[in-house]
């Protein structure tokens, strides 16, 4: 059996299985389409959250940057792991307690402002937009890929899925289809992780495997990569070389975009009690874990194998990989399938018959290349997107390998696509339709405009994700950034502050989404159109703070403003602090402090 048919049928049971889930689930009131009816049990939601949390930014594209970067892009994993913590102590439990659908409606009562409520639809569906462009990046690289088609035809492939299981299935129909595709990611990236980890360390567990000896040469696996990517003229492998304040925004603003991101908040509302929700982020964290651990060993190995294949004499004295190897060993194979997507390329530039892999902009390497007759390097196009799919080719895993990794980074791209669509349409739907412009709308209303507020937003998603303004991760940091610097500081002040005002609240996330997403566009485009830049994050406009950094400091913005202009304005009514004041302290609490 071809591997084109192996991938069908992984990929197509593992959907047949979604569908079916989604049609078996329908909801069939609002109540099960927003929180699927509140009687999810902790363990269950947990794993969810895992699965709408691991979208295409963790299975496909982080473990991509951290090969191709080393260290420095860890900041990844250290600031979504960390969000979730904030979100575990600071704002599920607290969120639960209030009782709400959605995240809007908790901003609109607790500042008891229709504008605050608007304003907070606003900043979400600007936020989860942007997050699901990323997530239609990962479906067209997962699509084109193992469909072999190009990436355009992928993407649209995919939208069309995603659209029939999340517009069907509403809240309580995701949840447990994200059960399964967690099953299935966390499965498709571990089983290969393990295999390789088995080839290259003798180690079954990758994490272990990272810290110990490569078992052809018996140095530690850490060290020989950093040698061979240093002999290439790349950075150190475990070494720092970017910007310490950049890394510590950035670090930052994944962390409170996290504990912002409306998608994830959301799943909090679906269990049954208040301490529900504290164990939902905790079993979250461990199903999260599972994959996080693995993903340093994943991006290490992977570097490290593609390098040995573009080098496979011992190095740049032993010459690199042919053309000839390349179209007629099956060990390579895997490259021409790539090519088709349009993600891959090379180039014999000087016509000596070999592809010459090195960093061409590196001055020593640039002395040899010019002694040995080379013209730069020769492996023009390996998009990062790329790497996770394309390990198990590259380490010649057997063909139900492939399969499943196809079916799980499909799995993963799609199931967070259904949770973001699931709170764009509920901020339309449920907060600005029936809380701003016909609360008298009917049930059945309310559902078709969510339904069709889904379709509307998948296809935004979709013609940005043909241009995406960077790899899948890259994108949605930015969308991490926007959730920083908007929704997370009214989510704090709203819970641990009674001094912040309507007119506060509004003012902040104004100011945080207004000036975060200026500065996003100024580096990546206006509404992320190619060349309307006037920055690169190679070159910021404020000192080295890249576009993807600066949720951080539109947070502080946020968290400025608010005060500054509640300080000003009038103070909050009494029973809204009561009402704080009751959320934040357990029943009974009172009592026991004054005795």
């Amino acid at each position: 059996m071809d591997q084109f048919t192996i991938n069908l049928l992984f990929v197509g049971a593992s959907f047949a299985l979604y569908i079916g889930i989604a049609i078996w689930a329908r909801a069939g009131s609002t109540s099960e389409f927003y929180a699927a009816g509140r009687g999810v049990h902790p363990v269950t939601n947990g794993m969810a959250t895992a699965a709408d949390w691991m979208s295409a930014a963790s299975f496909i594209s982080m473990a991509g940057l951290i090969a191709f970067t080393g260290y420095d892009n860890s900041s990844y994993l250290m600031g979504w792991t960390g969000g979730y913590v904030l979100l575990a102590l600071l704002l599920a439990p607290y969120l639960r307690k209030f009782g709400k659908f959605t995240v809007s409606e908790f901003i609109g009562d607790r500042f008891y402002s229709p504008t605050a409520r608007l304003v907070a639809v606003v900043c979400l569906i600007v936020a989860s937009t942007t997050y699901v462009i990323g997530q239609m990046t990962g479906v067209g690289v997962a699509f084109g890929r193992f469909l072999e088609v190009e990436n355009t035809t992928g993407l649209l492939i995919g939208a069309v899925i995603v659209f029939a299981y999340a517009v069907f299935g509403g809240m309580k129909g995701v949840t447990y289809t994200q059960v399964a595709q967690y099953c299935v990611l966390i499965l498709a990236y571990t089983i290969p992780a393990i295999f390789i980890s088995l080839q290259l360390t003798g180690n079954p567990i990758p994490a272990l495997g990272l810290f110990g000896d490569h078992a052809a040469s018996g140095e530690p696996l850490l060290a020989k990569l950093d040698a061979i990517v240093k002999e290439l003229g790349f950075s150190e492998y475990t070494a720092h070389h970017a910007d310490t304040l950049n890394m510590v925004l950035f670090t930052l603003s994944l962390m409170i975009g996290t504990a912002g991101l409306p998608h994830v908040i959301m799943r909090f509302f679906t269990v049954p009690k208040v301490a529900d929700a504290r164990w939902s982020a905790g079993w979250a964290l461990v199903f999260i874990a599972l994959l996080y651990l693995t993903a340093p060993a994943v991006g290490a190995m992977a570097r490290l194998n593609i390098t040995e294949m573009m080098w496979p004499n011992g190095g740049i004295n032993g010459g690199a990989v042919t053309v000839q190897q390349i179209e007629n060993d099956q060990r390579y194979a895997w490259m021409a399938t790539w090519e088709k997507t349009g993600l891959l390329g090379w180039e014999d530039k000087n016509g000596d018959g070999a592809i010459q892999y090195y960093n061409d902009q590196n001055a020593d390497l640039q002395a040899m290349a010019a002694e040995k007759g080379w013209t730069g390097n020769e492996l023009t196009n390996f998009n990062r997107d790329i790497l996770v799919l394309a390990n198990p080719e590259i380490a010649n895993l057997p063909g139900w390998v492939i399969g499943l990794v196809a079916a799980g980074g499909l799995a993963a791209a799609l199931s967070t696509a259904a949770g973001l669509l699931l709170a764009i349409s509920s901020a339309v739907s449920h907060d600005l339709i029936k809380g701003a412009i016909n609360p008298n709308i009917s049930e059945k209303s309310e559902l078709l405009s969510a339904r069709i507020a889904m379709a509307v937003a998948i296809c935004v998603a979709t013609y940005l994700g043909l241009n995406p303004p960077g790899f899948a991760a890259q994108t949605v940091a930015l969308a991490f950034g926007l959730a920083a610097a908007s929704i997370f500081p009214a989510l704090m002040m709203g819970i641990f502050s009674t001094k912040i005002n309507n007119t506060g609240a509004v003012a902040g996330m104004l100011a945080g989404l207004i000036v975060t997403l200026v500065y996003i566009f100024l580096h990546k485009g206006w509404f992320f159109v190619p060349d309307t830049n006037s920055f690169s994050d190679a070159d910021p406009l404020l000192g080295t703070v890249k576009s993807t950094s600066f949720g951080a400091i539109g947070a502080a913005i946020n968290f400025a403003v608010a005060y500054l202009v509640a300080g000003m304005t009038k103070e909050t009514p009494e029973e809204i602090k009561a009402l704080v004041e009751s959320v934040r302290i357990p029943r009974g609490a009172g009592t026991a402090q004054d005795h």
